[in-house]
């Protein structure tokens, strides 16, 4: 099946010849960051190759949480989550945003011992997460026969719907004056000074001396064409949604072979974290040893092979001038195929666990490209080497949650104002130099 449906037209008209800020990608991060600029009076532009959304901002689960988190992103996450509170007024639109709690479901005594980790180890943020038993387990998920030893529980994480979310902030920021002109692929920049002083994009050229790279899985390939060495790989997930259901649990949960979420349209979203496929592409050997640390954490949570992002990315390789179309206009929305089999596979296991959903009906089953960074934590930084230029990236699966709070970061780094939260963890210098690779263990 094709990807989430998408508007393909909801641009402005024009391109402006000069900017103060210039966000390259229409996902969550980028028209977040576009929010909050705009709103501090920046003449902010955005540019979206594809439609806003299209790839794995309207892909993932819809889940918005602090729990289970790295140890760096919990602040972060702290603070996305107060956004998020507020969002809806703010924009003056619905994100599906509600705060209805996340189970951590756990199966195992080792599960047990990984989350008490994790709460020893968040202690120090004062949350509301806690361990609970079977009992209170199979309390917050009604319709379930299958008993577990206990859960992981956060009543104050949240649940958004990926494809309201992001149209709703980018409309929000052009309320604000943001300017978001779709259908307009970034090529690259021009330097004055050794500073940035231009994006070069296929309707023309903008002048500005700030570019924020919101690119998700694009990032890296854009980051070659500046002589970036930005460690970042691509892995799919399954995802599927159900029609509407009654009897089973509100909010959202995961157990080792699915995880659900309802939907405001009284529907599940189902998945599972641990079926996920990294395709072999030339990056894969660029960046063997950046990545073998999280191979080995990861088991067999990511598969390896190949797929036909193994054959298109051969041809990415080189460099594309500035005045002819790249692999930026060619792929104007990655949308992989999904493995329907493990999706269905997934919403077998919740069916054997929650009996009720035996009866939902499959509406769609889509896939998604998960951008990731050797130890699974976001860029979110300047470039020493490219005055001017943020990069904000590798989100890893937990971007759609963390946007807002991200977006109000990137602003921080744009404007020069108090960053929101500290962005020494997110340093795209991490990877080189010289700091030990932080791999968090499971939860």
């Amino acid at each position: 099946m094709p990807g989430p449906t998408l508007d393909l037209t909801d641009t402005d008209q024009t391109l402006p010849k000069t900017a103060g800020a210039v966000v390259i990608g229409g996902g969550i991060i980028g028209v977040s960051t576009a929010l909050f600029l705009a709103e501090r009076g920046v003449d902010v532009v955005l540019c979206e190759k594809g439609a806003l959304g299209g790839e794995q901002s309207s892909r993932n689960w819809g889940w918005v949480r602090v729990m289970g988190r790295d140890r760096r992103e919990i602040p972060l996450a702290i603070e996305a989550l107060k956004i998020w509170d507020t969002l809806d007024t703010r924009i003056g639109g619905n994100t599906g945003f509600r705060r209805s709690g996340i189970l951590y479901i756990a199966e195992t005594e080792r599960d047990l011992a990984n989350q008490a980790r994790w709460l020893k180890l968040a202690e120090a943020h004062g949350l509301d997460t806690r361990t609970i038993g079977t009992d209170d387990t199979a309390a917050l998920m009604p319709g379930a026969t299958q008993r577990y030893k206990g859960a992981m529980y956060t009543p104050s994480d949240a649940r958004a719907e990926p494809q309201k979310a992001v149209p709703a902030i980018a409309a929000g920021a052009r309320k604000a004056g943001a300017r978001i002109v779709t259908g307009c692929a970034v090529r690259g920049i021009e330097k004055s000074a050794g500073r940035i002083s231009a994006v070069i994009t296929e309707k023309g050229r903008i002048e500005t001396s700030s570019i924020v790279l919101a690119g998700g899985a694009w990032s890296r390939l854009f980051c070659k064409g500046l002589d970036i060495r930005l460690p970042q790989l691509k892995v799919r997930n399954t995802v599927l949604r159900t029609g509407p259901i009654t009897g089973g649990p509100d909010g959202a949960g995961a157990a080792s072979t699915y995880a659900y979420r309802k939907r405001l349209d009284g529907g599940y979203t189902i998945a599972n974290g641990g079926i996920n496929l990294h395709a072999l592409v030339p990056d894969s050997f660029a960046f063997f040893r950046d990545f073998q640390p999280a191979r080995k954490a990861e088991g067999e949570a990511v598969q390896v092979g190949l797929s036909a992002r193994s054959w298109q990315e051969l041809f990415e390789i080189s460099a594309v001038p500035l005045d002819r179309p790249g692999a930026f206009e060619r792929h104007r929305i990655l949308d992989p195929k999904p493995d329907a089999k493990s999706g269905l596979k997934a919403l077998q296991a919740a069916a054997d666990a929650i009996p009720v959903l035996r009866n939902a009906q499959v509406q769609h089953i889509w896939a998604g490209l998960i951008d990731v960074t050797p130890d699974a934590v976001p860029v979110i930084s300047k470039h020493d080497d490219v005055p001017g230029l943020i990069i904000a990236t590798g989100f890893c699966g937990h971007g759609f949650g963390i946007g807002p709070g991200a977006g109000h970061l990137v602003a921080d780094l744009v404007t020069g104002d108090t960053p929101i939260v500290d962005p020494v963890p997110f340093r795209f210098s991490r990877f080189s130099d010289g700091t030990p690779l932080e791999i968090a263990p499971p939860v």
